[in-house]
C-alpha cells in the first residue's frame, strides 16, 4: 500500500490533509485489500490533487473501481460550494454523460434460443463502432430539440414510451442545457451519430438474471430469476467529446484569469457562476441530454429486434432505469448539518440516491435509486440499490464499473482477442464486434472484477445489491 494512507475500517481509506500541498479537505476512497494489489499511485495523487481546488466539500471521493484519468482519477467524486466553488471538465471526462441502462424482457433464459442469431441482428441493426453513423442525419433543428429535451424527445419522436423517462435519471433530461455554447464543429459531429453505440468500453450486453439478493427490490425493479435482459453503455459520441475540447480551452484561460492555484494543468477549473463556467455547464448539460437520447434512441432499435425474432410486444421491454457515469449536476446534499446546493461532480462514478430522496420515481421511494454497474465483457454485472449511507457519505454517489488494470495498449500488446472470444463462446458467451482488437482491449483480465468491486460498495452501505446477471452475448465496436 502506498506510503501516507491510513485505513479507517475494512473497506475505507482516508488521506489527510497535507498529503499533497495545498488541500483543503480530506481525500477519502473504498477499496478491499484484494483491489489495494492494483492501486496506482498516480491515481491515489490526483484524487488528493482534487482536494486542493476552490469550494471543495467534505472529502475528495474515490470508488474502488478507481484508476488514473485525465485530472481527477476515474471513480472520482466531489461537490464544491456554489459561491465559493469551481466546475472542472476533468471532473466529468470527454464522454459526457457516459453512462448505462438496462432493459427487462418478458423472457425467461430459456426461451432466448439461439444467441448467436439474435446477437447478429442486433449488431446489424445498431450502429457500431468508431466514427459509425446512424440510419438518420438529424438536421440542425432535430438536433437543438435533441438537445434541450433529452430523452423526451427521443420518445416524442416515436423511439420508445413514456413510462421509460420515469425511470431516467433526471427524467432523461439537463434543464439547464445551453446550446448556445455548443460549437459548429460539435454539432456537426454530433448530427450523423445519434442512435449509434461507438466503440472503446461500449457495449449492448444481453444478459439473464443469475442471483436474486434482495426480493423486495427485485420486485420493485421489475426483474426476477432467469429472466432476460439486456444492457446497453454507451454516451454523448463525437459531440461530447468536441464539447470538452472546445471548452477546456476557455476553462484552461479562465484558471489563470481567476487566480485558481492548481496542482495540475488538467485540472482547469471556473468558478461555477463564473461567465465560462456558465457556458462550460449549459454546453455538458446538453451533451448529456444527446447522450440520453442516444440510448433512448438504441433502445427502440432493441425492442423492434426481439419483436422481430421473439414477436415480443415493444411495450413489454421495459427499462428499470438509466444512469449516468460522467457528469456534473446541481444537486441539495448535507454538509456540517446544513442543507445546501452543490455542484457534484462523477466522473466514472454513479448516482446512487437512499430512499425518499428527490428525484426518484415515486414507486421506488420506499426501496431508493436502481443502481446499475456492468461488468466487463464475459463478467458479472450487478443491479443495487442507493442508500441513504451514500447521502451522507459520498453525496449519493457509488461505483460506476469494474476499473481497468490494463491499458488498450497494453491489452491489445499482450492479449489475443480471437483468443478471448474462442473462450468465451466455449463459457457460451458469443460476441460480435469490429475487430479482434476491440476484444483485446475490453477482455475481462484488462479490468478489476467487478464482484470484488461491487462487494466494496455493498459492505460501506453506500450501494446495496439486488441482482447479479450473466451475460449471454455481445456486441462491442
Amino acid at each position: 500500500m502506498i506510503k501516507g494512507i491510513k485505513r479507517i475500517n475494512e473497506v475505507e481509506w482516508e488521506l489527510e490533509k497535507g498529503f499533497v500541498p495545498g488541500m483543503h479537505v480530506p481525500a477519502k476512497f473504498f477499496l478491499s485489500e484484494k483491489l489495494s494489489e492494483t492501486l496506482e499511485e498516480g491515481a491515489i495523487k490526483q484524487l488528493a490533487n482534487v482536494a486542493t481546488l476552490p469550494g471543495i466539500q467534505k472529502y475528495s471521493l474515490a470508488m474502488p473501481d478507481i484508476h488514473w484519468g485525465y485530472g481527477f482519477p476515474i471513480g472520482g467524486v466531489a461537490a464544491f460550494d456554489m459561491e465559493e466553488g469551481i466546475i472542472s471538465p476533468g471532473g466529468v471526462g470527454f464522454d459526457i454523460n457516459c453512462g448505462v441502462r438496462l432493459v427487462t424482457t418478458p423472457l425467461h433464459i430459456s426461451e432466448i434460443g439461439k444467441v448467436k442469431r439474435l446477437i447478429n441482428d442486433l449488431f446489424h441493426t445498431v450502429p457500431t463502432g468508431v466514427g459509425t453513423k446512424a440510419d438518420k442525419t438529424l438536421t440542425g433543428n432535430e438536433l437543438d430539440d435533441m438537445m434541450h429535451e433529452g430523452s423526451k424527445w427521443a420518445v416524442e419522436q416515436g423511439y420508445g414510451l413514456k413510462d421509460d423517462l420515469i425511470r431516467c435519471e433526471d427524467n432523461g433530461c439537463m434543464k439547464e442545457a445551453n446550446i448556445e455554447y455548443i460549437s459548429k464543429k460539435a454539432r456537426q459531429r454530433g448530427l450523423p451519430q445519434c442512435g449509434t453505440l461507438g466503440s472503446g468500453n461500449h457495449f449492448l450486453e444481453v444478459q439473464t438474471v443469475k442471483e436474486i439478493m434482495d426480493e423486495e427490490a427485485a420486485l420493485k425493479f421489475g426483474v426476477s430469476k432467469d429472466n432476460v435482459c439486456i444492457m446497453i453503455h454507451c454516451g454523448s459520441r463525437g459531440l461530447g467529446h468536441q464539447v470538452c475540447t472546445d471548452h477546456l480551452k476557455d476553462i484552461e484561460s479562465a484558471t489563470k484569469k481567476y487566480g485558481i492555484n492548481i496542482p495540475d494543468g488538467q485540472l482547469a477549473c471556473a468558478p461555477i457562476n463564473s461567465d465560462e463556467g456558465r457556458a462550460y455547464f449549459g454546453a455538458m448539460a446538453a451533451s448529456a441530454n444527446y447522450a440520453w437520447a442516444n440510448r433512448q434512441m438504441i433502445t427502440h432499435m432493441v425492442r423492434e429486434v426481439f419483436s422481430k425474432i421473439y414477436k415480443t410486444e415493444y411495450e413489454d421491454l421495459k427499462l428499470v432505469y438509466d444512469v449516468s457515469h460522467n457528469v456534473a449536476k446541481f444537486e441539495e446534499h448535507t454538509v456540517d448539518g446544513i442543507k445546501k446546493m452543490v455542484c457534484v461532480h462523477r466522473k466514472g462514478a454513479t448516482r446512487a440516491f437512499g430512499p425518499h430522496c428527490h428525484d426518484i420515481p415515486k414507486e421506488l421511494l420506499e426501496i431508493g435509486q436502481p443502481v446499475i454497474i456492468p461488468g466487463s465483457m464475459g463478467t458479472s454485472s450487478y443491479l443495487l440499490k442507493g442508500t441513504l449511507t451514500a447521502m451522507e457519505k459520498t453525496f449519493g454517489s457509488t461505483c460506476h464499473g469494474s476499473g481497468r488494470v490494463y491499458s488498450r495498449s497494453k491489452a491489445k500488446k499482450e492479449i489475443s482477442g480471437s483468443a478471448i472470444k474462442e473462450e468465451l463462446e466455449r463459457q457460451g458467451i458469443f460476441v460480435k464486434a469490429t475487430s479482434n482488437n476491440v476484444i483485446a482491449e475490453e477482455a475481462p483480465g484488462a479490468y478489476k472484477s467487478s464482484s470484488e468491486v461491487v462487494s466494496v460498495v455493498h459492505k460501506a452501505g453506500i450501494s446495496l445489491e439486488v441482482a447479479r446477471l450473466e451475460p449471454l452475448g455481445v456486441i462491442k465496436g
